[in-house]
């Protein structure tokens, strides 16, 4: 067990819906991304978190940066609420990304069950000079750009592919 682990998350969308790639990259360098041909910014944000905290069941105390409103909102306040509805909105519309929702409470709750304490999520402002956002960002934009030549896939430091070096600021490609 990892006592303590800081990971940044990040999600992006070339059009809205259109090629989504998302990612989260930890305070070591070790980083995990993926591509969906067609998707939204929002299902990438949350497979970002999803991964993020899947990732990294062996770790105590996870401390998750995302740049995302919606995706800690969706975690902290609204995943719950919409399962009791019967994953009907509060005005009954019909939840989207159910399936996504239905991991993220299903990991959350063995994170429980293993006696851990809950994920510590933080807002942080995206592409403001955080590094670590900055990374995600950067990965999730190339797996972005992957899906948008019709791949969907997934990569990680935590199988084949190198760690990178969060020490120093990511080479801006936009």
């Amino acid at each position: 067990m990892v006592d303590r682990y800081t990971v940044a998350t990040d999600g992006a969308c070339k059009g809205n819906p259109g090629p989504t790639g998302w990612a989260w990259v930890g305070e070591d360098g070790h980083w995990a991304a993926g591509s969906l041909v067609e998707g939204t910014n929002n299902i990438g944000e949350l497979l970002a978190l999803l991964y993020a905290i899947r990732d990294h069941g062996d770790v105590t105390h996870l401390h998750v940066q995302a740049d995302s409103k919606y995706a800690i909102d969706t975690y902290e306040k609204w995943m719950d609420g919409h399962r009791r509805r019967g994953w009907k909105t509060a005005a009954k519309a019909p939840v989207k990304n159910q399936d996504i929702l239905e991991q993220l409470i299903d990991v959350r709750d063995a994170r429980r069950a293993a006696g851990l304490p809950d994920v510590e999520l933080e807002h942080v402002r995206g592409h403001r000079g955080h590094r670590l956002n900055e990374w995600a960002d950067e990965r999730a934009v190339r797996a972005a750009a992957h899906a948008a030549a019709g791949k969907a896939s997934a990569w990680s430091s935590l199988g084949a592919q190198d760690k990178i070096d969060v020490s120093v600021d990511p080479v801006k490609k936009r």
